[in-house]
């Protein structure tokens, strides 16, 4: 790596740590490191909430997939306007009225304590399995440019990253990631245009090439966005795509604590709106130029073949391609540039989610655990500490921060992290969205309707994700659509209970 590349990486990495830590303050409470004070401005939120979306998930994982296929995943960007207009309409003001950071507060209120330790179960689960997904994409660029080992990385840039969460809380998180929205946005579109005007006939040859080769698995161009066959059930159809993203989009700005505690966090509810709107808005032309990215990087290696390119491919191993073309081909400066993007993108969605698990693991599970000693001792359970609070925020920071290490280090060997990370959501959360819409919908389920209902429901998602572990039938359905039919089974079993057997527990 040239010395000019490293001197813009660090300064970035290392301003971005220092930064997040500029905002520690040894007066802060649990509940401004939880909400920020309810004093961030709506599109700072909102850039918080795109950079959320935009993970080295979507930095590198999106261009090796359309590099390697089509633009079929960009469906699931496509589904975004809708969750988000629903969030604005409905979700933000109602998440802001309750007296808890928690959004699984909400479903101990309707169902009793079982369906918020569940809820908040599959959050942390979900959220652990991004994070290592996320730590292991981002080591990867380094590992090419470097030769540093890739678990090394991972562990290095781990303590970075949860040391400025520790220190800083939400609004460390929340401006760190605004700022890295922009770096991010900048390194994606120098990029393409280096690709673009690196072609020997100009722009144009790359769209060209890219529109006359057709993909052998579905018979499209690089450009295509899927199978229209309404009937398909079985493979990653347009159809498919969509659903699977309107489930995940609506799981993500209904229930998913990365997105609620934002909502809490901007002075107004008008702005919490707009920001809801902004972030979601935001994600589609960015996440087009990432998947542009990886159909200009087949053309470019169509027109340049590269031997290790083509050993990359060989392995299945596409993800690398573009880290590889950054270290390659790039002028000196901008390598430094796109290697601290692909960084903004990763550090800021783990730092949303080390605080935001540490902050469930505080509401949901230890201030529960001491109320109740609390009440069996018969103590008064205000008498509880907030500096006991802001340990319990720190220490869970640190657990979860390690248990994302370890799944990156696990992940090492997988070919694709884009389908690893959409079939481990699909699995750890396909329950949450179908209780949160029960008890939002209806009130006439009750308790066990709503239990029996996730039972059910976890059964179908079991079939769906692990029909062959497990010895069953082949359901002849796409494991995306585990999370959809999943939901579904919980909504319609529950409430067709309530109706059956109204005012019966």
């Amino acid at each position: 790596m040239n010395i000019i590349d490293l001197i813009v990486f660090l300064a970035f990495t290392g301003g971005i740590v220092l930064m997040g830590s500029l905002f520690y303050k040894k007066g802060t409470s649990a509940k401004e490191f939880t909400n920020a004070g309810r004093s961030i401005p709506g599109w700072v939120v909102g850039m918080s909430i795109f950079s959320t979306y935009v993970s080295s998930i979507s930095y590198l994982g999106n261009p090796g997939k359309s590099y390697a296929a089509d633009w079929n995943p960009f469906v699931f960007g496509l589904s975004i306007p809708i969750a988000c207009w629903i969030a604005a309409r409905w979700f933000v003001p109602f998440y802001r009225s309750l007296n808890s950071v928690s959004a699984y507060a909400f479903l101990e209120e309707r169902f009793g304590p079982w369906a918020r330790i569940y809820a908040s179960a599959c959050y942390l689960l979900t959220q652990i399995a991004r994070m290592g997904s996320i730590l292991f994409l981002l080591a990867m660029p380094m590992n090419i440019l470097m030769g540093w080992d890739l678990r090394t990385v991972i562990v290095v840039t781990s303590a970075a990253i949860i040391f400025y969460s520790m220190l800083g809380g939400m609004k460390a998180v929340i401006w760190t990631e605004a700022v890295q929205g922009f770096i991010l946005i900048a390194g994606a579109l120098v990029c393409l245009g280096v690709l673009l005007f690196s072609m020997p006939e100009g722009p144009m040859q790359a769209f060209r090439i890219a529109w006359e080769d057709v993909n052998p698995a579905t018979g499209g161009n690089k450009f295509s966005l899927g199978s229209f066959d309404a009937l398909d059930l079985r493979h990653s159809t347009f159809w498919v795509c969509l659903i699977y993203g309107i489930f995940i989009n609506l799981q993500n700005y209904g229930i998913d604590q990365n997105y609620v505690q934002r909502y809490h966090t901007a002075k107004t509810e008008q702005e919490a709106r707009h920001a809801a709107l902004f972030g979601g808005w935001l994600y589609i032309p960015v996440s087009a130029v990432f998947f542009l990215i990886g159909t200009c990087l087949y053309s470019y290696y169509k027109v340049f073949p590269d031997v290790q390119v083509a050993a990359f491919e060989a392995a299945g191993k596409t993800d690398y391609v573009f880290p590889y073309f950054m270290v390659k081909v790039l002028p000196t400066g901008l390598t430094g540039l796109l290697i601290a993007s692909v960084f903004a993108a990763g550090m800021s969605t783990v730092a949303t989610s080390v605080t935001s698990c540490s902050t469930i693991i505080l509401t949901d599970y230890w201030m529960r655990m001491r109320r109740h000693v609390h009440r069996r001792n018969k103590a008064n359970p205000d008498e509880i500490g907030d500096r006991e609070h802001l340990l319990v925020l720190k220490l869970g920071s640190a657990a979860v921060g390690i248990l994302g290490i370890l799944v990156a280090l696990a992940l090492v060997n997988v070919d694709s992290i884009l389908d690893a990370w959409w079939k481990l959501s699909s699995i750890f959360s396909g329950g949450m969205l179908g209780l949160f819409l029960l008890g939002y919908l209806s009130r006439k389920v009750r308790n066990l309707h709503a239990l029996l209902g996730v039972l059910c429901g976890f059964a179908v998602i079991a079939w769906i994700s692990a029909w062959k572990w497990l010895g069953l039938p082949d359901p002849g359905l796409h494991e995306y659509l585990a999370i959809v039919l999943g939901t579904m089974t919980i909504f319609l079993v529950g409430f067709a209970l309530a109706a059956l057997f109204k005012g019966k527990e």
